[in-house]
């Protein structure tokens, strides 16, 4: 590990909880690629169907225990 790195990490144990979480995210945020305009687009497209269709009532819901119970049999 680069000597630069080290020091920040000893320099981040003086921050608060919520600092360094802060600063996790802020890291993390460095790492993610941005979405290519057209598939956030597309994307943006088909939340706004989901969402339209569940007002209509024309999408299947599911209560929460339901939910639970379902991924407490897949991944107990």
């Amino acid at each position: 590990m680069h000597d630069t790195v080290i020091e920040l990490a000893k320099r981040s144990r003086s921050l608060s909880p919520q600092e360094r979480e802060r600063l996790v995210e802020l890291l993390l945020e460095t790492l993610v690629e941005p979405a290519e305009p057209e598939v956030e687009e597309a994307w943006n497209r088909e939340i706004k169907r989901r969402v339209e269709a569940h007002m209509r009532g024309e999408s299947d819901t599911f209560s929460l225990e339901d939910v639970l119970a379902e991924a407490r049999r897949i991944a107990p």
